[in-house]
């Protein structure tokens, strides 16, 4: 980077945070309604907009920055430094990844990975809402979708993001993966990219959010576990005597008030202890 570069690149983040500033000094109190409603459009269109510029530099701390001189993973250096969560700073580097610029290892720029919809956040017409809806949609699309039918989606999408919001465009994007693969044919290792738990912080009260997706053999281990011991009357903790082995009695029946997420969750218990003893 030049030096001329680096000054100017302060001077107009100075800028920026000048006119900030006076946004927020402004009262808005002699405007109408219409007014008002037309700002807030130019507010949304210039937040999106920035988003590109982040990109970029994440983008090149990531290639340029060792673990060393970040103190950790990069992940971590931006969740301190922009006080954010690490579940949010590691969406914002792989969606940096996707609609950022990027270099060869020739050192040659390279468009996007996403171009259209990087162009169109650039351009301030769609929002985060927007990008993750296309970016779930192509991380579901099967391997066996060719590189050319990828682009001319996302390009459709992209477009289509632009007139929609991001709730519409989400059933667009269904019927899209309706048309690009019909069949729903996954090979087994489209399953195992997608795959994965996600065991969620524990809250105050000492309960803790489990999420993710199952291969079908997964789930298939998991239906025949709850079969059995998330059946009504099976491992009742509210019983003295919880049925883990044999068919539960008819009182042990008559007493189970759980909801089916509550079977689910005792009978998984249940198979964790049962295994480790």
């Amino acid at each position: 980077m030049r030096s001329g570069d680096r000054e100017e690149i302060a001077a107009d983040y100075a800028a920026l945070r000048e006119v900030v500033s006076r946004l927020l000094g402004h009262s808005y109190e002699a405007l109408t309604n219409p007014e008002r409603l037309q700002l807030l459009q130019v507010l949304e269109c210039e937040t999106r907009r920035l988003r590109a510029p982040g990109h970029q530099l994440i983008n090149q701390v990531a290639e340029q920055a060792a673990s060393a001189e970040l103190g950790g993973t990069l992940s971590w250096a931006l969740a301190d430094r922009l006080h954010i969560t690490r579940g949010e700073a590691s969406r914002r580097i792989a969606e940096a990844a996707e609609l950022g610029s990027r270099r060869a290892l020739t050192g040659e720029p390279l468009a996007p990975v996403l171009s259209a919809t990087a162009a169109a956040q650039r351009d301030g017409a769609i929002g985060a809402e927007h990008v993750a809806v296309i970016r779930r949609l192509f991380r579901q699309l099967p391997e066996s979708v060719d590189i050319e039918t990828r682009a001319h989606a996302e390009k459709h999408l992209a477009c289509e993001a632009t007139h929609y919001r991001p709730d519409q465009l989400a059933k667009l994007a269904r019927r899209l993966m309706d048309c690009l693969n019909p069949d729903g044919n996954y090979t087994d290792a489209d399953r195992a990219r997608a795959r994965g738990l996600v065991l969620g912080n524990q809250q105050a009260d000492g309960m803790s959010k489990l999420s993710g997706w199952l291969t079908p053999e997964a789930r298939a281990s998991w239906e025949a576990v709850l079969a059995k011991l998330a059946a009504p009357g099976m491992c009742n903790p509210d019983d003295q005597t919880p049925v883990i082995d044999d068919a539960p009695p008819e009182e042990a029946l008559l007493r189970d008030t759980r909801s089916p997420a509550q079977r689910n969750h005792d009978g998984f218990n249940a198979g964790y202890y049962l295994w480790h003893h």
